[in-house]
């Protein structure tokens, strides 16, 4: 199916955008020169703010320290650091000094770390911290291409290690003797030219550099804001991890726009942020949204009594009166009257958690549950799911404030293109599409046509109105011994809409004569519980290990197993006692499981179920 028409003032935006990233930096600079461009928590918990001419002269500072290092087009400068301030300038100055940006995830350990930047050819690191850097000393041995690192935390050593601070001197003498230098750098950029080299975490073997090109980059910021959903005047948090490509996404969206963007990239303190920077809108990954409902529901059924009737009663009110304004169906008096007493005593509590002030979010990286993105729209608080990959510089599909459909991931972006293969596999083409896997030759070709359609892995369909709704990865799709096809990511995400407890589960069952799980618990929602069933202090292997947690998990699986299918349903399941972990290895930093990987992990417990 063609993708809808883009209209003459979208085509205006996404046509006249920026040829580079550092150009659509310094653009914006001078457009909103005085407003507010970035807020950050500094060491003592205070919010600063700084403009877009402040921002403007750290980065033109900072990219002309990395071309005083011999920095040159394309070459490769790593970032391993968790989202912060100076991130995002660490990027933006790499971008502005012609060079690309390779991104590391602070998790990852030293021997990906290592991989990751011999496989670059990065020349210099920008390291957050101590325990990043030592990473770096540790294989510096298998780093001869990184001629610096350069701290945002702590001391250099005169030598191979230098910190912000220093690189921002050696740029501001740089530019008294080349005062075009970044200048005439940007002017160089061409929109081909690589931006950025994501490497995507794989459940098997070494990670694949996925090459993103300025192009792309500009044209999503374009894309999104042709959308006309977002003004100058929203306030966004951002907190998702930068060297993921929704947090880019986001990133060059805000230079297109102009909002200002609140940084603090601690998952910890996401709830206690909102409270205070309260955004108008702010992207985040599924599980946020699942940790958020889990918390709302289990609370409020630990209360019991008067206080859990009124918030049922809520509910059902809240979804009577969503759907049928989804449906674009009239509202009955009576239930408007009912719907305002639910929303004082209710839902205004639930949008309050959020800052108060959030017009939608935007949901993306994984699956969210149709269920969940139901009961929060009930409640007044809007999830926009958005669909897209790495190799297709995030944002592919998003759903519109004023145009969504609520298990579907939404409208090709304008500009992109959409078919679904024989197969049922979603194929996309668009200026988002990367430019091929770095040093990887046959996989490029394995995944992108000769006319640039690029093989996504995940089933999907197109409704009658151009929606998609994506089924399942291609790969995660099993057949049963039976003959029937199951998707696990549907069951899963059904289980985290019905147990308030829940932080994963994975559905095993390919070549099986029955579906059987693994779950894992949520260690707050766990420790919330215990305190309410006579357990308090308890480790948390014991609490889920309990009979009284047993009896618990069954009866959600009773429920979990009512809106099944037969062949779907699960027979049996196990609670592991921890739960996964990106440090183990078992989801990924953008916060999906790795399902190959828990299931090798736990094959015992799997091959007993059906011994």
């Amino acid at each position: 199916m063609p993708a809808p028409t883009p209209t003459p003032e979208q085509l205006e935006i996404i046509n006249n955008r920026a040829r580079s990233v550092g150009e659509m930096f310094f653009d914006r600079v001078a457009k909103s020169g005085s407003g507010e461009a970035f807020r950050y928590p500094d060491a003592q918990e205070n919010w600063q703010s700084i403009t877009w001419s402040e921002a403007g002269e750290h980065v033109s500072k900072l990219a002309a320290g990395l071309i005083s290092l011999g920095i040159e087009r394309e070459q490769r400068v790593a970032i391993a650091a968790g989202t912060r301030y100076e991130w995002i300038l660490a990027d933006l100055a790499i971008n502005s000094a012609g060079a690309a940006t390779t991104t590391v995830y602070p998790t990852s350990v030293a021997d990906d770390v290592a991989y990751i930047l011999a496989d670059s050819d990065s020349r210099v690191v920008f390291a957050e911290d101590d325990e990043q850097l030592a990473k770096l000393r540790e294989k510096r041995s298998e780093l001869p291409s990184v001629e610096k690192v350069v701290l945002f935390d702590g001391e250099g050593d005169g030598d191979w290690v230098i910190t912000f601070a220093e690189l921002e001197e050696l740029g501001q003498s740089y530019l008294q003797d080349h005062p075009e230098a970044v200048r005439e750098r940007v002017a160089a950029t061409e929109p081909d030219d690589l931006a950025t080299l994501i490497y995507t975490s794989g459940t098997t073997g070494r990670p694949k550099g996925v090459r993103l090109s300025h192009d792309g980059w500009t044209y999503e910021g374009a894309a999104v804001a042709a959308g006309g959903f977002l003004t100058v005047d929203d306030l966004e948090f951002r907190w998702l991890p930068m060297a993921h490509s929704f947090g880019k996404v986001l990133l060059t969206t805000q230079l297109q726009v102009g909002f200002p963007a609140a940084i603090d990239g601690r998952v910890p303190k996401i709830v206690d942020n909102l409270a205070i920077v309260k955004p108008t809108f702010m992207g985040a990954a599924p599980r946020i949204f699942e940790k958020a409902y889990g918390r709302i529901v289990g609370m409020m059924e630990e209360e019991g009594g008067a206080k859990l009737k009124i918030f049922r009663w809520a509910e059902k009110v809240g979804l009577e009166h969503s759907r049928l304004e989804r449906a674009g169906k009239s509202i009955p008096t009576g239930l408007k009257i009912k719907y305002g007493i639910a929303d004082k005593l209710v839902f205004t509590k639930i949008r309050d958690r959020f800052g108060g002030r959030v017009r939608f979010f935007i949901s993306g990286a994984a699956a969210l549950s149709s269920d969940i993105a139901e009961w929060f729209h009930a409640a007044g608080v809007l999830i926009l799911e958005g669909y897209g990959l790495t190799e297709t510089s995030a944002g592919s599909f998003v759903n519109h404030p004023d145009d969504f459909k609520i298990g579907s991931v939404g409208l090709p972006m304008p500009g992109t293109e959409v078919k679904i293969a024989e197969d049922g596999e979603v194929l996309i083409k668009g200026p988002g599409v990367m430019r091929g896997y770095h040093n990887l030759e046959a996989e490029s070709a394995s995944s992108l046509t000769d006319d640039g359609w690029l093989a996504t892995g995940d089933i999907g369909e197109l409704d009658a109105d151009g929606f998609l709704r994506i089924t399942d990865r291609k790969k995660d799709l099993f057949k049963t011994s039976g003959g029937k096809y199951v998707a696990p990511s549907h069951i899963e995400g059904a289980f985290k809409a019905v147990c308030p407890l829940a932080s994963q589960m994975v559905v095993h069952g390919n070549q099986r004569n029955f579906c059987s799980a693994l779950i894992t618990l949520d260690p707050d929602a766990v420790e919330a519980w215990a305190q309410q069933h006579g357990m308090a202090g308890k480790p948390y292997s014991e609490v889920v290990s309990s009979d009284a947690m047993q009896r618990e998990m069954e009866g959600y699986i009773k429920e979990l197993n009512s809106k099944l299918n037969q062949w779907e349903t699960i027979k049996k399941w196990a609670i592991l006692d921890h739960d996964l972990s990106i440090e183990s290895g078992e989801i990924t930093p953008s916060l999906k499981v790795k399902r190959r990987v828990v299931e090798d992990n736990y094959q015992d417990i799997l091959n007993g179920f059906y011994a």
